[in-house]
């Protein structure tokens, strides 16, 4: 029996984190740079949507109000991208949905994103499944975890540049 977990309900954490960009400070790490800007375009996707983007500790609306955000930020109706794993399980993402805009945005492609991503982040399931070492998996894996560094680096710069004109806009607005 496969079991389904949804991708994107797996990022709902860096969503409701707070992690955003500083106005000054040190530097994010990269995956904080990452974090900071999916926010930020899924906050702008959201708001065009005429949605209130979550927060920590804000109270719920009602079913509907809360169905509709969930949604918008993750897509809906049946998911578009599936992907079954050596261990049995299966993960699905929605290729709508503001989270799945934000990934094209960053990673260029979602798709690509979405099974090099999910193949990777399974890597020590899958060797534990297996029974064999990760860097034997790894070495299964080589052209994914490749691609997964490429997109991640394409992301990063993406992610970087994003955050970059945010600041530069907010500087502007004060001054």
């Amino acid at each position: 029996m496969a079991r389904t977990f949804l991708g994107p309900l797996s990022l709902s954490g860096l969503l409701l984190t707070g992690c955003a960009a500083p106005a000054s400070g040190p530097p994010l790490s990269p995956d904080d740079t990452v974090r900071a800007a999916t926010r930020l375009l899924t906050d702008h996707c959201l708001t065009a949507r005429g949605l209130t983007p979550p927060r920590p500790g804000r109270h719920p609306g009602t079913d509907a109000q809360e169905e509709r955000l969930t949604d918008a930020l993750f897509g809906a109706g049946p998911a578009e991208l599936s992907l079954k794993l050596p261990t049995g399980y299966s993960v699905r993402a929605h290729t709508d949905g503001c989270l799945a805009s934000a990934q094209r945005t960053l990673y260029g492609d979602q798709r690509r994103w979405f099974q090099v991503s999910t193949v990777v982040n399974n890597l020590k399931p899958e060797a534990a499944y297996r029974e064999t070492s990760l860097a034997s998996v790894r070495a299964r894996h080589r052209t994914e975890v490749a691609d997964w560094r490429r997109l991640r680096e394409h992301a990063l710069v993406r992610a970087t540049d994003l955050l970059t004109h945010q600041r530069q806009q907010q500087q502007k607005e004060t001054q």
